[in-house]
């Protein structure tokens, strides 16, 4: 085999595997789309929703009730998420929330959901 071949074959698999890391599921997380979310947090008052965009995307608006722990500073803020509580995450698109959830998961946190689509589709009000 051609060192060329090889080289191009562990670049190839090196891909497959960020990509299929990045985008597999967490196990565990519900995905809650904008609707079910808002019903959750009326009916459920035992929940943390948590905001793991950055301080600054933060000031164009958030949900009420959210709190700020930016997905870059989580694994040092993770004591302040209540292992007990429901915990809601959600991000601008979604992607970093699952990042989040898997953080959380590996911590031994069970009863974790994240807003599909992220604050792009979330329809409620959004506070300032």
């Amino acid at each position: 085999m051609d060192t060329n071949l090889i080289i191009n074959i562990a670049i190839g698999a090196g891909i497959v595997w960020f990509l299929a890391s990045r985008f597999k599921g967490v196990k565990g997380l519900r995905n809650v789309n904008a609707d079910q979310l808002q019903n959750e947090l009326k009916l459920n008052r035992n929940h943390m929703l948590i905001d793991v965009r950055e301080p600054g995307e933060v000031k164009q608006g958030y949900i009420p009730g959210a709190i700020n722990i930016p997905l870059s500073r989580l694994q040092q803020r993770v004591s302040e998420i209540p292992s007990d509580r429901s915990v809601y995450l959600y991000c601008r698109s979604g992607m970093r929330s699952k990042q989040a959830a898997k953080v959380l998961s590996k911590r031994g946190y069970q009863n974790l959901a994240h807003l599909q689509g992220g604050i792009m589709a979330w329809k409620g009000q959004l506070k300032k």
